[in-house]
């Protein structure tokens, strides 16, 4: 038998003197997480202040209001939230499933490994465009192309609302399509890291019971990745909705509540980048306003969107 000698009241000094010494790391974590919420409590109380004689003044109506008339101090932002959360919306419908696609062409093994690298790097480098260039090339190429096959839809579907004419060229249907490319990116890199870090213990687990290739993708890899593609979704809404600059360039900039897609709209966004520097008085507080109600659209939207991945975590636990 062998006996384990203990020796109490004794402790190595290098260990002490390490253990009385202050975790710098540690305490430049906490200073740095402070201070970015800070910040954040800092721009969020800017905003509240500026806002404030505004939310004194116009209350809930500036919420429910469809007109704005700066010469008549009558403002209200109703068309401008619908335009907002309408394209966004309607860019992350338009580039999800093509998005999705793309991750899987990327993570799957269907041409070598060369070609899926170029198309990865063309596609990433789509993220690196300024939004200025997306907004010319809208006008140069979507305007033109929305116009002539807008009427087209609006001639044989105009008893839809969403396709009811005349079709304009600067609509919601043009800033939608360019949004949609420019948050494909985004979509495309975080899905497929997801796809990639499925453990091929699975893949061969699915074949293993008979299943094909494409019944493994549906059926096993998708699904067992589906929190980072929630993840993606969630980043590719929250940058549409503060897309400011080709938004404001290809949306119309129009106050005007229409249901129709090849109507002029606009975001809160545009709106804000269009009127500040010509603001004053109730006007600048009118678009503060304005601001804390995109900030809460955003936030709104990150928590829900928490709210979805953790379900989606908790549904999958069993695939993983």
């Amino acid at each position: 038998m062998h006996e384990t000698i203990r020796v109490t009241g004794t402790e190595n000094p290098i260990v002490r003197e390490y253990r009385s010494r202050p975790d710098v790391f540690r305490m430049l974590c906490w200073f740095a997480s402070s201070l970015t919420v800070l910040l954040l409590a800092f721009i969020l109380g800017e905003i509240l202040f500026k806002a404030w004689p505004a939310m004194q003044r116009f209350g809930f109506g500036f919420i429910t209001g469809v007109k704005w008339s700066p010469n008549r101090e009558v403002f209200g932002v109703l068309p401008v939230l619908i335009g907002t959360a309408a394209s966004s919306l309607l860019a992350l419908c338009l580039a999800l499933p093509l998005g999705l696609a793309i991750a899987l062409f990327l993570s799957e093994d269907f041409l070598p490994s060369g070609i899926r690298q170029t198309i990865r790097f063309v596609v990433e480098l789509l993220a690196a465009i300024p939004s200025v260039v997306y907004g010319l090339w809208g006008i140069a190429v979507v305007i033109p192309l929305v116009q002539n096959y807008g009427g087209i839809l609006a001639e044989k579907l105009g008893f839809l609302p969403i396709f009811k004419g005349p079709a304009y060229g600067n609509s919601l249907l043009t800033a939608s399509l360019v949004l949609a490319l420019m948050i494909l990116p985004t979509i495309t890199a975080i899905s497929r890291t997801s796809l990639v870090a499925v453990p091929y213990a699975l893949r061969e687990g699915a074949y293993a019971l008979g299943a094909t290739r494409w019944e493994s993708i549906l059926g096993v890899i998708l699904p067992t990745a589906a929190p980072g593609i929630v993840a993606a979704s969630i980043l590719a809404f929250g940058r549409a909705m503060g897309e400011t600059m080709a938004v404001a360039m290809l949306i119309g900039n129009s106050q005007r509540l229409s249901c129709s897609l090849l109507s002029p709209s606009n975001t809160l966004s545009a709106l804000l980048a269009n009127q500040f520097a010509e603001a004053d008085g109730i006007q600048v507080n009118a678009l503060m306003y304005a601001a804390l109600l995109l900030v809460f659209m955003t936030l709104g939207v990150n928590v829900l969107g928490e709210a979805v991945l953790r379900h989606t975590q908790r549904a999958t636990e069993g695939l993983r």
